[in-house]
């Protein structure tokens, strides 16, 4: 949860003619480039800095994808990219969508800001000044949706009780918004959040009999759901307005079940909607009477809408994936665990007690900063001490790293990231430069299965280096993963001289990191 992978062929026989076939490429290249002609390629628009005006002046809402071939997250975007631009070329929809080599053209990378891969921009009736930041889900059905919701109306007007009824029933969670003046400042805001919140159909009314039938009196947002309490109200302050932001976050917290299921379908509502706390209640779903525990669970979750969400894991089904992430295994269920967003703390109580009293209390002396988190700490191998690279674990961490006496260099690491798979070598030729050192300490430790309450990660590998001497000082590494420069670092005390610029279109670098996730996704953008 935070609960939440060409080569020309030489055909001729002698290198002067070979010579001369490679020049002729070139030249039928540079030439091609040169045009302003606009192709395509698995249904995207291939575009470049000679054809890029043009793509604007023809194409009245055009989202361009700005990647690097290198890019792993390209990469996996690329076939929902090419299937969103079939399925809104089959509804003849005004939107299409095109891609740009930002490696290749630095011109345009550099027009637009690109500092990292895939970024995708809207462009609109050929306004090249100011494209929109892509807010949508990085799938074909969200990439859709998306543009929908830019080249139609964002929200459908409902003109009478028959249409309004037909629009609320059609789906299990609905948006309507009621305005007395369609064109006042509150509506055009209530239309800004339904062009970004694209996965709620969203409706409008003006009409006097609608607001009768409806039991409202003010300008109104209702959202309507077949679970849970049916309908959620949200007037509008005369005095404040409509905020966007405020009204976005509260549609995502409402139009989540009190109580959520961690499934493959839910688990993206789940983390979207930013909700600062998780409780967890893990479960055996094939056991009745831990079934039965779901009764106080639901009761505790009305008191903490939007501060803590409720979720339901079943051990034995999709959230097993996720047990290691807590130190768990299936026969530890029935138990609960509250989780900090912000930083994945997580708190458990002494013994577990599912009574929606107990379940409350608990939750309110974490929030009221009474309850410590629980540390999770693996068991340190016996040579733990011997080996080149010292395996630290969350129970012998402290004294390592806050050694008065010596200089330790830690990594802080998942065994799934990509990242630190690629430096792990280096890292262990560190270790041996510095086995026989007197006062310099070269580390690891696994954070997925140790937590530190004096070191917060947020993403693989980290590296920090805790120089000697007193006041528990930590330096974080964010330089070049390779020996040589982890020596210079070292050898100057935990400094190194300011780096060059990176260069833009580089290859994937040595300094990217994965975001830690129990769910097995990772960041959806690669850093320049």
């Amino acid at each position: 949860l935070v609960l939440s992978l060409a080569w020309l062929g030489p055909t001729l026989g002698g290198e002067e003619e070979d010579g001369e076939v490679m020049v002729k490429e070139e030249e039928e290249e540079e030439n091609e480039v040169l045009s302003d002609e606009l192709e395509e390629e698995d249904g995207v628009l291939v575009l470049h800095e000679h054809n890029f005006a043009r793509a604007l002046s023809e194409y009245h809402l055009l989202l361009v994808e700005f990647y690097a071939p290198w890019c792993g997250h390209c990469q996996r975007l690329a076939p929902a990219f090419a299937q969103a631009a079939t399925m809104l070329r089959n509804e003849s929809s005004l939107a299409w969508l095109a891609k740009v080599d930002a490696t290749a053209q630095t011109a345009l990378a550099s027009e637009f800001g690109i500092t990292s891969y895939p970024t995708l921009k809207l462009f609109r009736d050929g306004n090249r000044t100011h494209p929109l930041a892509y807010t949508g889900r990085m799938d074909a059905e969200g990439i859709v949706r998306w543009m929908q919701r830019r080249a139609g109306p964002s929200a459908t007007l409902l003109q009478d009780t028959d249409t309004a009824a037909a629009f609320v029933s059609a789906q299990d969670l609905v948006v309507v918004g009621f305005f007395k003046d369609l064109g006042g400042e509150a509506a055009q805001r209530f239309y800004e959040v339904a062009r970004e919140v694209v996965d709620l159909p969203f409706g409008v009314a003006e009409a006097a009999e609608l607001f009768k039938v409806y039991g409202l009196s003010v300008d109104t947002i209702c959202l309507f759901k077949k679970f849970d309490e049916g309908r959620t109200d949200f007037p509008v302050d005369p005095a404040r307005g409509l905020d966007v932001a405020e009204l976005t976050q509260l549609l995502k917290v409402h139009s989540l079940k009190l109580v959520m299921e961690f499934t493959n379908e839910t688990s993206n509502q789940i983390f979207s909607a930013k909700i600062p706390h998780h409780m967890i209640l893990f479960l055996n779903k094939s056991s009745s009477a831990q079934l039965e525990l779901q009764d106080g669970f639901r009761a505790a979750a009305g008191t903490f809408r939007g501060e803590v969400l409720f979720v339901v894991v079943d051990v034995t089904g999709y959230g097993a994936d996720v047990l290691p992430f807590f130190g768990m295994t299936p026969a530890d269920a029935p138990t609960l665990r509250l989780v900090k967003m912000e930083n994945n703390r997580k708190y458990q109580m002494d013994q577990d007690s599912f009574s929606d009293t107990a379940i409350r209390t608990f939750i309110q002396d974490v929030l009221d900063g009474k309850v410590k988190p629980h540390l999770m700490s693996a068991e340190p191998p016996e040579d733990w001490d011997k080996r080149p690279v010292k395996v630290l674990v969350g129970k012998t961490f402290e004294q390592v790293a806050f050694d008065e006496t010596k200089n330790v260099f830690v990594k802080f690491y998942a065994p799934w990231c990509s990242h630190c798979q690629a430096m792990a070598a280096a890292w262990e030729e560190l270790g041996e430069r510095y086995k026989d050192h007197e006062n310099i300490v070269i580390a690891e430790l696994d954070s997925t299965a140790n937590e530190l309450e004096s070191v917060t990660i947020n993403g693989f590998p980290t590296l920090h280096y805790f120089p000697a001497g007193p006041g528990r000082k930590m330096v974080e590494y964010k330089s070049t993963r390779d020996v040589e420069t982890f020596s210079k670092f070292l050898e100057n005390g935990g400094t190194l001289p300011e780096e060059p610029p990176s260069v833009p279109g580089a290859p994937e670098n040595s300094t990217g990191r994965e975001e830690p996730s129990p769910l097995g996704t990772d960041e959806s953008r690669d850093e320049l």
